[in-house]
Formats: C-alpha cells, structure tokens, sequence
C-alpha cells in the first residue's frame, strides 16, 4: 500500500484463491478432526452448524470428503517438512492421526455422516448386493464381473474410475478409453456433432474424409484404403472377407493363443477362444503356428525369432501339403490374450515372407496396440519394419465409442469390390463416430502421448525389474510402451503358473485403489495397458503399493 509515496503496509494475496465456498468449511471441519477425541459425528454437527446459515448443496456435499482429505494431507506434508521444529511433532502426530480417521470408511460413508444435519440430502448409494441380484436376473452368466468384489463404477475422469461410495479407483488396465476417461476434447466433439448430424456413409461428408485421410496418413504409403465398422471384431471379420476376395483362398493361419474378437468367425480363428472353456477346437479351416514366446516356449535366445518363423513356414506347408489354400495370416503385434507376449526380433520379417511366398496375406490386428501405446512407434508393426497387407483397428480408435475400422491397399479393396456384393455398415464411419476419432488423434498427437507411453513404460518397466529382483514369484517382465505384462511362477526352473499369486496380487491391489486384471493362457500374467494419460506419480505409486502386496502375497 503507498501513500505519498510511501509504502504504508502489505497485503499478502498468498493464500487467495478462486475455488468452491466449501473448501473453507472442509478447512474447519479438518482442523476439528485433529482433535485427539473427534468423531465423524461430532465434526457432523460442525457441518450441520455452518448449513443452518448456509444450505449446502449436493455437489458441495459431494466435494466436501476431498477437499478435507487433501486439507490433512496437506498438513501432514507441511508439518513433516517442518519435522526439525520441536514445535510442530505434536501437530505432525495429530494430522497423521486425523487422516488415518478420516480415511477409516469409504468417502461415501464419511460424507453421509458429516452431512447427516444438512437440510438437503444426496441421494444415498446403490446397495451392490442389490444390484448384483438385478444383473443376475437380467443378464446371463457368460458376462463376467472383475475382481473377487465387484465394484460399481459411477463416473470416470482421466486415468480414474469412481466408485459409487465415491472412492477413486487408478485404472491400469482400461486401454478403450486410451485418451482417458470423459476426455473433454472428445466429449465435446461427440456432442457438437450429434447435435448437428448424424448418419451413414451413403452421403458425402468432410469429417469421415478428414479422418480417413489422418488415419492413412499414420500408414506406410501402400495403405491408403479405408472401410470403417463399429468394433475390433467387426473390423477381423471384415479383414477375413477382404483377404478371401484378394486371394481365392479361404484358410488362416494364426498365433497360438491369439484372440481376435467375438464374431462367429473370430471366433473360430482365435484359439484363446476355442480352445478355451466351451470351446469346440480348431475348424479344419484354421491352422496354428507357434506362439513365439521366448520366457515359457521352446525357442529362446537371439535366434528364437527364425527358429519360430521355420515353425510357422512348418504349418503353411502342412496346409499346403492338404490341399489348404492360405488366404491370411493374422498376427497381433505384440500377443495380448496370449500373456502380453512382444514378438522376438526377426520374427515377423520371416514369418510374412514364408507367408507371401504361401500366396497369402498378413493382417496385422493392432486392435489392442495401436495408436502409440507401444511408445516409439504410432503401430506396433512399425517396431519390426515390416508392412502389412491389412490392418484392423478398434478399442482405442473411438475412446469408449464404438467404433472399428479397416485399413488396406488399393488392390485389395478394388478385388473385394470386384465380387459384386456391396459392402455396408450402417453405423460404421458416421459423422458422430467420424469426430470422435478425429478428437482421438488430435489428443494423441497435442499431448504428446505416444512419447509419453515411451518415457512411462520404460519407467513403469525398470520399477518392475527391480521388483523381480525381490519378489521370487515374478518370473518375466516383457512387453513395450504403455503394454507390459508380468508373468507369475512357483518356480523358475519349471515355469509353474501361479494363477493363484496373480489373482490375489489383482484383488489386493482393487483394494489399495488400483485396478489390474490377469490374462494369458493360464491366467497368471498380470497385464497393464492404462489410459495414455498416466503420470510418473501414478507409475511410481503403482510400483510401490505392488512392492508392499507382493511382499505379502507373492
């Protein structure tokens, strides 16, 4: 402050700020709880205080939990950070202590007790049992539920998921919505276009063209034709037609263990599936080469990758020698279902000239790939210099909408409108689903995010390597980016699957508030593909509670 060109005092604008009216009753009622004695109930009547001036409304009521959590963490920073002040250890022991208090239930339970003397009321949660039993009644028990106790998932943000109590669940494994959760670039995109148009690809439209034009333009210059579907499946299934049409021929061949969507003839092609659980076999149609994994296969070393290749050239001269004609061979870049298994070096050149040389195609499926995750490259076959036939894309495309696409040369396309049948998708490619992806690849490519999954997943990597060093049930580390897989064994001389320690590490961390799954053949491969938007706190936490789990667990 100057008068007369003096300076006659100091305002100090340090602690203002432009946020919710709340945060300042969040403030007080942390400070409460920081007393030895205080109970949710009596810090209640505090709050139930302040709505008797001023009626608290139902957001506010739903921010209030995070806002007093943050307050006391904030204190139990600042004041261990002062821990050399003899002064403050009484504060550090309290605020350590209201923390663990207030962090004692779920943020839902907390908030209905602190707000229990409002005036206005927020919808009580859903019971989960309850909704368990409506599920059950409604749909069949095919449709599978993740984690020993199920959660109910209200809302999404980022790379969270939140729960009806209002807890925030760290989503490790969710690579749909691979620009995050309700990205607000894509948000808004969908709901601009769906307030303007939408409808098939029978009428000309920019946006399709537009995002037709961005996708090819990720390609080698070969693949510049696209047919756009609503799934990964879909878009498989397409990708058979196309290669029948091209070549005459009618057989596959595929990757052991490989999956490649839910069509009856996906289906049929995918033996993580029919040679699964209710799974008929392999048809006569479809013929299995190796999976080529250098941790449990029988090749191994630097030239596993041509060993396997010779084990794949193997089983087209089988279906030769049969009188099988090869139209495709489809391959995933790095092998998802399969145990997140990256294909070794050299294996993929080999294996498409043993291919080519068979009259046949390669369509690389980077359905569950694509679009970066692996880091150095946007496509996962991009880290084998190799170029496809056909590739098939899906999940990551749309961020949660549905949406498959189909991209191949000129040749195949022209062989496949040459059989006279009209191919059409009555949603696939419209103006909504058209603008999602154009959403998608802008946020790729303004944030950075395919070197982000670099710099991530060499961390999250290097954090886990470390990790086997300690912990004698992790038996390989493996995969690239963003797409890494943790493989479990009871012993590391027979390879043993633990099934068991990869289920209880999964549900142990769901109840640290991180989301993983398990997958692989044997269902002892822990996989971790999460949202793009992962920061290194969130890889860095994940490390550390999965230190502290497998310490228990494994």
């Amino acid at each position: 402050l100057i008068q007369d060109d003096a300076v006659t005092g100091i305002l100090d604008l340090g602690d203002t700020l432009e946020g919710p009216w709340v945060a300042d009753l969040a403030i007080a009622a942390a400070y409460a709880f920081m007393h030895e004695q205080a109970t949710a109930e009596a810090v209640g009547t505090l709050v139930g205080a302040y709505d008797a001036v001023r009626p608290l409304n139902a957001d506010e009521q739903q921010a209030l939990v995070p806002l007093l959590r943050a307050r006391l963490a904030t204190s139990v920073v600042l004041t261990a950070q002062r821990a050399a002040m003899p002064n403050d250890a009484p504060t550090l022991q309290s605020a350590e202590a209201a923390i663990k208090r207030a962090s004692a239930m779920p943020p839902r339970a907390l908030e209905q007790l602190l707000c229990a003397g409002c005036r206005v009321h927020r919808s009580g949660g859903v019971n989960t049992a309850r909704l368990a039993a409506r599920r059950a009644a409604v749909l069949p028990g095919v449709l599978s539920l993740s984690y020993a106790e199920p959660l109910h998932i209200v809302r999404g943000r980022g790379q969270y998921l939140i729960s009806s109590d209002g807890r925030a669940y760290l989503d490790m494994v969710n690579n749909v919505c691979h620009v995050g959760h309700c990205n607000d670039h894509v948000v808004r995109a969908t709901a601009k276009q769906s307030a303007r148009l939408n409808t098939n690809t029978r009428y000309l439209h920019e946006g399709v063209l537009n995002w037709a034009d961005r996708l090819v333009a990720t390609m080698p210059d070969a693949l510049d034709t696209v047919l756009f579907v609503n799934s990964g499946s879909e878009a498989n299934e397409l990708a058979l037609r196309l290669a029948r049409a091209a070549t005459g021929a009618t057989d596959v061949a595929v990757i052991d263990g490989a999956y490649h969507g839910n069509t009856s003839a996906c289906i049929d092609m995918s033996p993580y599936k029919f040679n699964g659980a209710g799974g008929r076999g392999c048809p006569d149609w479809v013929h299995v080469v190796p999976a080529p994994d250098v941790y449990r296969g029988e090749h191994r070393g630097d030239d596993a990758g041509a060993a396997y290749a010779l084990e794949a050239a193997c089983v087209l001269g089988e279906a030769a020698a049969k009188g099988r004609a090869v139209a495709a061979f489809f391959a995933e870049s790095l092998l998802s279902c399969g145990g997140q298994v990256p294909l070794p070096p050299g294996y993929l050149p080999a294996t498409i000239e043993h291919v080519r040389k068979a009259g046949a195609l390669y369509v690389a499926d980077e359905v569950q790939v694509g679009f970066g995750r692996v880091g150095d490259a946007m496509w996962g076959f991009q880290l084998h210099d190799v170029v496809p036939d056909i590739v098939v894309l899906g999940k990551p495309i749309g961020n949660g909408h549905p949406i498959g696409a189909v991209v191949t040369t000129r040749a195949i396309a022209e062989a496949f409108t040459a059989t006279g049948m009209e191919f059409f998708s009555t949603f696939g490619g419209n103006p909504v689903s058209a603008a999602v992806g154009n959403a998608v690849l802008d946020v790729i490519e303004q944030e950075g995010l395919m070197k982000r999954a670099a710099r991530l997943g060499a961390r999250m990597r290097a954090g886990l390597e470390q990790l086997r060093d300690r912990v004698p049930s992790i038996g390989d580390i493996r995969g690239a980016g963003l797409f890494l897989g943790v493989e479990f064994v009871h012993d590391h001389e027979t390879l043993e699957p633990a099934a068991d320690i990869a289920s209880a590490v999964v549900n142990a961390m769901r109840e640290r508030g991180v989301l993983l799954s398990t997958d692989g053949p044997l269902q002892n491969v822990i996989k971790i593909k999460p949202p793009m938007v992962l920061t290194e706190g969130d890889v860095d936490m994940v490390l550390r509670l999965l230190g502290d789990v497998c310490s228990a667990h494994a």
